[in-house]
């Protein structure tokens, strides 16, 4: 259900933040299929029960590459491609692949850095229990101008976390209800 979850999360949010109409369509694309570089990555890294090592991490670091390369040759989804190679950029230049920063960093993928790290922070891990949206809250303000573009934090901070947590369940919802793949294709 992540996927499922960052696109309710940064199509809500993007429209609090006066996002383009025109283009929310591609943000939508882009949240939806954010990870889809990770086939490329080991499921011996992915599945990875504990912290990643050195080497690892430098290749979890190539999925947003990968995704934005699978992207680009689908017509439909090329304009979301951009949204896929930069959804780990920090607005300090911190991130990955490309170190971009403030508003060198495209706009979706600014919007979807809050889905992301909300459903990553509220969703059990591996390797740890699930934190609280109260938690999201805290962490968005602690790295407002480090990992957040600081007026999307603003607009952020001002949804109430009762809204996030019904984004939360309509888009189980949706996900248990309307993506399921026909018996007719596993037989």
């Amino acid at each position: 259900s992540h996927s499922f979850r960052v696109r309710a999360y940064a199509s809500y949010l993007a429209r609090e933040i006066g996002y383009p109409p025109a283009y929310l369509n591609q943000l939508e694309h882009g949240a939806l299929l954010h990870d889809i570089g990770k086939i490329a990555i080991s499921d011996a890294i992915l599945l990875k029960p504990a912290r990643l090592t050195p080497a690892e991490w430098l290749e979890m670091k190539k999925h947003p590459i990968v995704g934005e390369l699978i992207l680009s040759h689908v017509a439909f989804l090329a304009p979301a491609a951009v949204i896929v190679r930069h959804h780990h950029e920090a607005y300090d230049g911190s991130g990955y692949p490309d170190g971009l920063a403030g508003e060198d960093i495209p706009l979706g993928a600014r919007v979807f850095a809050f889905a992301d790290t909300m459903d990553a922070m509220t969703s059990d891990r591996p390797y740890r229990k699930a934190a609280g949206f109260e938690a999201v809250q805290q962490e968005v303000l602690r790295c407002t101008g480090t990992q957040f573009d600081p007026q999307i934090a603003e607009t952020f901070l001002t949804i109430p976390l009762a809204r996030w947590k019904e984004l939360r369940s309509e888009a189980e919802a949706h996900d248990s209800a309307d993506f399921r793949i026909p018996e007719s294709v596993l037989v």
